[in-house]
């Protein structure tokens, strides 16, 4: 087998429509089961070793091109939107910009992929939005919430990484779909953000108070909704961008404490829709505060 983790591959029965990476290899007892893990979408799948193929270098860069130039526009959208929230505050009591210090909401970052993380941790950063981000693979996020809640008392937390819902084999009717899409177990990841969004609001029950932003790929977004998200992934079923969770945290952390979130816009705002992410209606997580310490740094 010429196969090996961390190659970039794709899957012959679906025309390689995806850039996959390697992320495990399995035996069993009769054949061999590769992991995949999505280059630039937060899907997780597994495929028999007859399905996976490496792709060519013209395939790959043209998949980064593409994933480039979107995440350039995004974040240009972001700043530009960043920008304007900002000016608005600049008027009447809050014209003189030396007078007031600004602070967006925190964000606590959790993601199973640190390709991703990092990615989005550069994009909070280029929003000037304070965010702390750890590592934390899917199953052993809901070990790991609470303490890291209390570590960094975020104001939004972000519990994501790769999911996918495993379609059935056999045809179905309208009912027996719905009862398919229903069923926890026919997801990859959704119990593991269900349980974190769940210990999450043991911590603190107020949608409020913390804003949860919680799933990935096609993931269980009622059950997510239900277990105490104020955003979550994905009401379609459909495969969302790495940069997604990043786009719903901007426009929260940036929305004044007085203000509701724009909620069609900040859904309808995302890569993917809203066919991608849904939420509620949340309150901002921006202050302003004054006067502007002479000592501050920031």
């Amino acid at each position: 087998m010429d196969i090996k983790v961390g190659d970039l591959v794709g899957r012959k029965s679906y025309d390689c429509d995806i850039v996959f990476r390697v992320h495990d290899i399995i035996k069993q007892s009769d054949k061999i089961v590769i992991i995949l893990k999505g280059m630039n979408l937060r899907i997780i799948a597994d495929a028999p070793e007859s399905d996976v193929v490496k792709l060519p270098p013209s395939k790959i860069n043209e998949d980064i091109r593409n994933f480039e130039d979107r995440a350039k526009k995004l974040m240009r959208k972001l700043e530009k939107r960043a920008k304007k929230t900002t000016n608005v505050m600049q008027t009447g009591f809050y014209r003189n910009e030396a007078q007031f210090f600004r602070r967006p909401g925190k964000v606590l970052h959790i993601d199973g992929d640190k390709n991703y993380l990092d990615m989005c941790m550069k994009s909070y950063k280029d929003l000037n939005i304070d965010a702390v981000g750890r590592v934390v693979a899917e199953s052993e996020q809901p070990k790991a919430v609470e303490a890291l809640l209390l570590q960094y008392t975020p104001d939004i937390l972000v519990l994501t990484g790769h999911d996918a819902y495993v379609k059935p084999q056999q045809a179905m009717n309208a009912e027996q779909r719905r009862k398919d899409l229903s069923n926890i177990n026919n997801y990859k990841n959704s119990k593991y953000y269900m349980e974190s969004v769940k210990l999450a609001r043991k911590y603190e029950p107020s949608l409020d108070d913390l804003v949860v932003f919680a799933g990935a790929c096609q993931s269980y977004f009622e059950g997510i909704m239900e277990a105490g998200a104020n955003f979550a992934s994905s009401p379609e079923r459909v495969l969302i961008h790495a940069l997604d969770p990043v786009m719903v945290c901007e426009k929260v952390a940036l929305t004044p404490i007085d203000q509701i979130v724009p909620l069609k816009e900040v859904l309808t705002g995302t890569i993917t829709g809203l066919n991608g992410v849904g939420g509620v209606q949340t309150r901002g997580k921006y202050r302003d505060g004054m006067p502007k310490s002479l000592y501050s740094t920031v």
